[in-house]
């Protein structure tokens, strides 16, 4: 998670409609541009429903 912050998660995930799934996330994600890491992120997350960009945050960044 080297390359990854947490203002290009939510750049990625820019127009997400929460709740939102996993898989949902990842394709948003990628239709926005993401890089690999990002993306890879979000596909190997521990979730498989998101609530808001909070929960995405805590989730990836292992802070909740």
């Amino acid at each position: 998670m080297a390359d990854v912050n947490p203002i290009e998660v939510q750049k990625a995930l820019k127009g997400a409609e929460y709740p939102a799934s996993r898989d949902d996330l990842v394709k948003l994600a990628k239709k926005n541009g993401a890089g690999e890491e990002i993306t890879q992120e979000l596909t190997t997350s521990s979730k498989d429903r998101f609530d808001g960009p909070d929960d995405v945050q805590r989730t990836v960044f292992g802070k909740g």
